[in-house]
């Protein structure tokens, strides 16, 4: 067996008979969202066979299963980023352990910094497109066939059905909802004002340090996915502050209140 099928059949013991339709990655300071998930079934990603442990502050490091909006989900409060240490393989496994359970789509968060300064901190943006800035691409090496094919087609990464769900679920609870392009890098350092200015130039909106892979990931196992960005800050050099981790959990918090709506929202027309 692989790895992600491995951690598939543990999780899949636990679940019962319940069968999550939506998969939903959480990004730093937006653990609380997980905390309103009904009937959970928590299970520590250390029990978990094959799968990695988060080490980042802010990231609780455990699956909540249950239902949100009435809709059956599983989400990970805590993700894996490269900055971490951890190789592609490990950050793949949660992805394709999804795809196994029977997902039918990963919703992925993150906290970003904004490029736009009409996107300001608490704003949400869902992502129409990305950038991959890293230098490196996750499907690098030998490819295993069986999960999906040696050349992946990425120009509709974000699907477009479900983008449109969430801009119907945003008009319902009347919020902001912005749209942009998020650039990932592979952190942990902060970016420069210099390197701030070139990726406006470049079209891109919010910068983050995650996501890219796990959605790269999704469409090479044919699992639909979609992305939102809560806005933490504005990016080097667009404000006078300096740039902290405790700034993003803080703000995430205080986003996290507006996300959980939109996405109860969205589920709930899902049922």
């Amino acid at each position: 067996m692989k790895s992600f099928e491995i951690s598939a059949a543990y999780i899949k013991e636990k679940l019962g008979s319940l069968m999550p339709r939506f998969a939903i990655v959480l990004g730093s300071g937006l653990a609380d969202l997980g905390d309103q998930i009904a009937n959970p079934i928590v299970i520590d990603y250390q029990d978990i066979p094959e799968f990695p442990v988060s080490t980042v502050s802010g990231h609780s490091g455990r699956l909540i299963a249950g239902t949100l909006g009435k809709v059956p989900v599983i989400c990970m409060q805590g993700r894996f980023h490269f900055y971490e240490g951890h190789s592609f393989d490990k950050i793949a496994i949660p992805v394709r352990t999804f795809k196994a359970l029977g997902c039918e789509a990963m919703i992925l968060t993150n906290a970003s910094g904004s490029l736009n300064p009409n996107m300001k901190p608490g704003s949400i943006m869902l992502i129409e497109d990305h950038i991959n800035f890293s230098g490196t691409n996750p499907l690098i090496g030998a490819n295993d066939d069986s999960i999906g094919p040696r050349f992946v087609d990425m120009t509709q990464t974000y699907d477009a059905e479900i983008n449109q769900a969430l801009k119907s679920a945003a008009a319902t609870i009347s919020l902001p909802l912005f749209e942009g392009n998020y650039i990932w890098l592979t952190g942990p350092t902060f970016e420069t004002p210099a390197e701030i200015r070139a990726y406006r130039t470049l079209g891109a909106d919010a910068v983050g340090m995650s996501t890219v892979p796990e959605a790269i990931f999704a469409r090479h196992c044919d699992l639909k996915v979609v992305g939102l960005s809560t806005i933490t800050n504005l990016a080097a050099g667009l404000q006078g502050e300096n740039l902290s981790h405790d700034e993003t959990l803080e703000q995430g918090a205080l986003a996290a209140v507006n996300l959980t709506k939109l996405l109860e929202t969205f589920l709930e027309a899902q049922a």
